[in-house]
């Protein structure tokens, strides 16, 4: 299926004028002593309240879970990063296991200017259909093997019924470029430079941890706002 081209350089350019390259915000060690599930340890950070407060507000992000719960988890995602796969799993898992969990989806496309093309296609079906179709869209694009870029996305975007034309021009507004942009940036602010990598209150967490080690750090936030406690 063709890409236009214009998809193509906007998501090149949204990769060039995102910040991303700069200097991370935020340094990463061993805040808190937290393994994942492979007994490693897990990079984290504690961050500034006055950053993870703006989260909320970034346009674009896809949520499921109740809009009450007490806890949120975000995911900061590249549709090219090969441990996003896994994440993706875990994520799905731990969001059907955990029915007081808020899951936000934040893109941060920094390896290809092929994941820009997939994540504005997300952010134009989040835009068309609403959160439960992107997150559907999520789950359909991670769940495939093999390189994901435009044409891809698109047809994985068609499935869901909408015409490409429309997919596209939604995609390719100046709306879109901006929010994908935004939470570029925001990332970048974060330091989170390794993808997945997740806030969760305000803690940051470079690289995936794996399902158990994740609800273990959400049951512990729960009870001491700290990743152990």
């Amino acid at each position: 299926m063709p890409v236009s081209r214009r998809l193509i350089l906007a998501a090149a350019g949204i990769l060039l004028g995102s910040g991303f390259g700069r200097a991370a915000a935020q340094s990463y060690g061993q805040r808190v002593a937290v393994t994942g599930d492979d007994g490693k340890a897990v990079a984290n950070s504690i961050l500034p309240g006055e950053i993870t407060g703006q989260i909320p507000a970034l346009r674009g992000v896809t949520y499921v879970g109740p809009r009450d719960a007490a806890t949120t988890l975000y995911e900061f995602f590249d549709f090219n990063c090969p441990y996003c796969r896994k994440a993706a799993a875990d994520v799905v898992a731990l969001h059907a296991g955990d029915a007081d969990l808020r899951i936000g989806l934040v893109h941060n496309p920094i390896l290809s200017p092929q994941s820009a093309q997939a994540a504005k296609v997300m952010l134009a079906v989040q835009r068309k259909l609403g959160s439960d179709a992107a997150w559907r869209f999520y789950q359909t694009l991670l769940g495939k093997p093999g390189r994901i870029d435009g044409p891809g996305a698109l047809a994985a975007a068609a499935a869901l019924g909408i015409p490409q034309a429309d997919v596209e021009a939604i995609a390719d507004s100046e709306e879109v470029r901006a929010a994908l942009k935004s939470q570029m940036r925001m990332a970048a602010d974060l330091g989170l430079y390794a993808t997945p990598s997740y806030v969760l209150g305000n803690n940051g967490i470079l690289g995936h941890p794996g399902a158990r080690a994740m609800a273990q750090m959400i049951a512990s936030v729960r009870r001491c706002d700290r990743l152990a406690c």
